[in-house]
């Protein structure tokens, strides 16, 4: 789950984070009035929205007086940012910065561990950095059983800052950049830049914040920050009903039961050249309600060509699956093609049961996975 820059930044002051002065504002007289009462000659106005690249889109300008506030405000608000349109925005202080930097936490999946990274070239830039000179950027594993010590925030300060009033400032801001994550659950806390000003202080001037949707449950202040995205809404639609559904932008709708098989059965579609729509697990069921119900949800999807139903019989059998199925189509109006694989106990029933129906019988699932992506080709 992903929050706004100033809801990061209201945790990161909540746990002693320096942070710059900043006002929300949804209207350019809202702006304006933030403007004056943080009574600074320089402001800068930041859009606030769900993605990364606001400053090379234009949604972020230091506005020098109130006209240039007014017409920054007006120019951001409602402009559309990768898809995300800007329906409100940041306006803080504009601090004199002399250097600039990049601290995160996020969770190593390697070593299973939270890591701290850390580089001298924090900014807008710092995908490139991370691309081009990946040698600037410092990475430093913490051990979850023994945490940010102070020994492991000074060796990370000493990465980034040679004067020793630098290393004394940037310590307790990892310190409490740890405590946050770990309390909140994050998976992602970071910090670009952090600044330090023409008057030796650090202070993040930019802050964002990921959270584990697992963890949701144990933090009411996080979870009512929670503004979902349209697929996000779907997804969360599909875990009320049962199911394990993910968007993933493909042509090939998949229904599967079970997440092993629907994971192979992606890539089994990628491997033959076509693109899969979505992850959806059904669970073992045969039941024609959430059929229908899984079925629904793929046909929601405007870049569904082609459903391919990959279902493995166990102890539920193929052929109750089968009539789940019949029982279930005849409910749903769609000219989608649909593609079924059938394998297990009961399997020859099963199939014998769809013959000379509408539906497409795959005689195993390379032979299902073939005639899914010839179809979505020819419907292309």
């Amino acid at each position: 789950m992903k929050v706004h820059e100033y809801q990061a930044k209201a945790f990161f002051a909540d746990y002693g984070l320096p942070v710059d002065r900043s006002i929300l504002c949804r209207t350019v007289e809202e702006a304006v009035t933030a403007y004056r009462t943080l009574g600074v000659d320089r402001a800068v106005i930041k859009a606030q929205v769900h993605t990364g690249g606001r400053g090379k889109a234009g949604g972020v300008k230091v506005a020098n007086g109130e006209e240039e506030v007014r017409e920054y405000a007006s120019k951001i608000l409602g402009m559309t940012i990768k898809g995300f349109t800007v329906d409100r925005i940041l306006v803080g202080e504009a601090v004199a910065i002399a250097s600039e930097y990049y601290v995160s936490i996020l969770i190593d999946r390697k070593s299973k561990s939270p890591l701290l990274m850390l580089s001298r070239e924090g900014g807008m830039d710092i995908e490139q950095v991370a691309r081009e000179t990946p040698e600037k950027i410092h990475k430093i594993t913490i051990d979850p059983l023994v945490g940010m010590t102070d020994y492991l925030a000074r060796e990370a300060a000493f990465k980034l800052f040679d004067d020793m009033t630098e290393v004394k400032q940037a310590v307790p801001i990892f310190k409490n950049l740890y405590r946050l994550f770990t309390e909140k659950d994050a998976s992602l806390a970071e910090i670009n830049p952090l600044v330090l000003t023409e008057d030796g202080r650090l202070k993040a001037i930019d802050a964002k914040m990921t959270f584990d949707n697992n963890a949701l449950y144990r933090h009411e202040d996080v979870f009512k920050l929670f503004e979902p995205t349209e697929e996000e809404r779907k997804e969360q639609a599909a875990k009320d009903k049962g199911f394990s559904y993910i968007n993933l932008g493909g042509s090939i709708g998949c229904m599967v039961n079970g997440a092993g098989l629907a994971m192979a059965t992606m890539d089994m579609i990628k491997l033959y050249g076509g693109e899969p729509a979505n992850f959806l697990d059904i669970g073992g069921s045969s039941n024609p309600e959430k059929i229908v119900e899984a079925m629904k949800l793929l046909l929601s999807d405007k870049h569904v060509r082609v459903v391919l139903i990959n279902i493995f019989g166990g102890i539920t059998r193929c052929d109750d699956v089968a009539k789940g199925l019949i029982e279930a189509f005849e409910q749903l109006n769609t000219k989608i093609p649909i593609v079924i694989r059938l394998t297990g106990t009961n399997e020859v029933e099963g199939r014998e049961l769809l013959h000379g129906t509408r539906f497409t019988v795959g005689t195993s699932m390379a032979d299902a996975g073939h005639k899914a992506v010839e179809l979505a080709r020819s419907l292309a």
